[in-house]
């Protein structure tokens, strides 16, 4: 077995609990900076405002300093006011001095706190409904699609089950990354940042109650462990997994994989049918391409099929899938379609149209 070292999946400093949040998807607001800048300038436009009043009304006032109200006074007049600090030394003495305190100046006031306020108030409401949004999605989440790792690979396994009618919120995103967790929330996935070998990383991401577990992290003994991990907290997903190196396939498969690619060896092989048959490349490209061109998709026998051989169907059948074996479809054994049996097909894809995913793990020996 060949497998890189273990030292670079070491818990790293400050890798507590605390990184291991959810994320739900939400749509993309103003940059936090931005709105604090914003109601600054408010709170500021309305300190102004409160200033030139009280200036342009600068008779009423009386300055216990020296009896009169320049520009400054005023301004230190509206701050004391609109802080509601209110020292008392610049006072209204005037009937609409005060009038104007009444319907001006104290509306301002209460405008004033609101912008300052507003934005804690605004910080709590979202924990609040946040934390909400995270309990009721995990009272409902079931059935659900995990991936591992969110790279190349983990993009393009999720942009294929997506198309076939899969819906974004119900695929949950692991990865030990905050910026990439980021990117996923952006697109409309749900994440969880953290250590997916762990299991309390796992468990927040309900992998207990999901139906297909993706793994594709960037290093085979990370997969292993990922794969080990996933099934003990749920024997009955379907998990597949990603590795560089063809040798470390056979360890993936002993920790419970249904499913093993290897993206390694897979790409030197369709580089190297390119090279003898370009043509044959394009129609390999084309089927690895979810919805456009080709598709492989995978459907139960209708009854109208039972009895038939798999060349008779009306479907091109590549393979059938019965009980614990994948036969071609020129295997003898297959003698005729039976009712329980899987067909492995190639269909033309159709703008719209979306393949029905495959929804029973096989079983495995």
């Amino acid at each position: 077995m060949k497998l890189p070292g273990h030292d670079a999946m070491a818990r790293q400093p400050g890798d507590d609990l605390a990184t291991h949040r959810v994320k739900l998807p939400r749509k993309v607001v103003d940059r936090p900076i931005r709105q604090v800048a914003k109601r600054l300038l408010m709170a500021l436009a309305v300190l102004v405002a409160t200033a030139f009043v009280v200036y342009a009304d600068r008779d009423g006032y009386h300055d216990d300093a020296d009896g009169t109200l320049d520009l400054l006074d005023a301004f230190y007049y509206a701050t004391v006011t609109l802080s509601t600090t209110g020292y008392g030394d610049i006072t209204p003495v005037s009937d609409s001095a005060r009038l104007t305190n009444i319907f001006v100046i104290t509306p301002l006031r209460v405008l004033f706190l609101i912008i300052l306020v507003g934005t804690t108030l605004e910080v709590l409401t979202e924990r609040t409904r946040e934390e909400w949004r995270l309990n009721r999605w995990r009272s409902t989440v079931r059935d659900h699609t995990v991936v591992i790792g969110f790279g190349t690979k983990g993009r393009s396994a999720i942009q294929t089950v997506c198309a076939t009618g899969l819906k974004k919120e119900q695929v949950v995103v692991v990865d030990p990354s905050s910026k990439v967790i980021d990117a996923a929330s952006a697109e409309g996935y749900v994440g969880v940042v953290g250590d997916a070998t762990r299991s309390d990383v796992l468990k927040r991401a309900e992998v207990d109650r999901a139906r297909q577990i993706i793994v594709a992290p960037q290093r085979d003994d990370t997969a292993v462990l990922v794969t080990l991990t996933a099934r003990q907290l749920n024997r009955s997903a379907k998990i597949v997994a990603a590795v560089r190196e063809e040798e470390n396939a056979p360890l993936l498969k002993q920790s419970g994989a249904d499913a093993v690619i290897t993206s390694s060896g897979a790409a030197g092989r369709l580089l190297g049918l390119s090279v003898l048959s370009p043509a044959a490349g394009m129609v390999m490209e084309d089927l690895i391409q979810q919805g456009s061109g080709l598709d492989i998709a995978e459907r139960p026998v209708v009854r109208a099929e039972v009895g038939r051989s798999p060349r008779e169907t009306d479907d091109l059948v590549v393979s059938v899938v019965r009980g614990h074996r994948v036969l071609g479809y020129d295997d003898p054994s297959i003698g005729t379609l039976q009712l329980t049996d899987r067909l492995i097909t190639i269909v033309r894809a159709t703008p719209g149209a979306h393949v029905a995913p495959h929804t029973r793990p096989l079983p495995r020996d």
